[in-house]
């Protein structure tokens, strides 16, 4: 199975490893063909695009059975697309949870060949294909991250410029006006520690907004 080289992100509390780029695999049993594509996905948004792209591009196909999972801790959702309940979809899912991958969607695509497989035949085609795309995949790591907007008054900007220190910190943008506006986009888990040092400097910090999955920072 392919696997990332080591990353500075690999320690960081919450990080978790995604799809870097799409993959594909493929198995045919009984004359059933089954192609697996997984593909990378920051958001439920983006994994219905991705879907509706894959049913578009394979209209013929006599199933596009699919799950996902989403962020850290992950989102689950998966569909058997009218297979038999549980011989498609949740196989998929357990190859993403073996895997241990997130932000991906894969998606099996199956032609029938004639021949019923039974059952545990289909899990078990469903799951070899999926096997097979993830085993190809390229992989990177990701941190889950949060956006808070900071306002200080200007004898206090330095204080929260020395906060920032990419990529743990990041400064997305800066407004001056009758105060300064800062937004920062940091680690999720290193909140309770920028907050008390906003408070320390007299900041006002606002509501915490979470990232959707997927937007977090990963590998150079």
């Amino acid at each position: 199975m392919a696997a990332p080289a080591t990353s500075p992100l690999e320690s960081v509390p919450g990080a978790y490893q995604r799809p870097a780029a799409a993959a594909e695999g493929e198995l045919r049993d009984k004359g059933s063909r089954f192609l697996a594509l997984l593909l990378p996905a920051s958001d439920a948004a983006a994994a219905n695009l991705a879907l509706d792209a894959v049913r578009r591009r394979y209209p013929d196909a006599t199933h596009h059975c699919w799950a996902w999972r989403l962020g850290n801790p992950a989102s689950e959702r998966s569909n058997d697309d009218g297979e038999p309940s549980g011989t498609a979809g949740v196989p998929i899912l357990r190859v993403l949870h073996g895997a241990d991958l997130a932000d991906a969607l894969l998606v099996v695509v199956r032609w029938f060949g004639g021949v019923k497989l039974g059952k545990g035949g289909l899990a078990r085609a469903y799951a070899g294909a999926a096997r097979e795309a993830v085993a190809a995949a390229q992989r990177e790591w990701s941190v889950p991250t949060t956006r808070l907007r900071v306002v200080v008054a200007y004898d206090r900007v330095g204080g929260v410029q020395r906060l920032v220190r990419p990529p743990a910190v990041e400064l997305d943008e800066v407004v001056y006006g009758e105060h300064v506006t800062f937004e920062l986009r940091f680690w999720r888990h290193l909140e309770p520690e920028l907050r008390s040092a906003l408070r320390d400097l007299g900041a006002g910090a606002g509501e915490a907004a979470h990232e959707p999955a997927g937007r977090g920072g990963s590998d150079p």
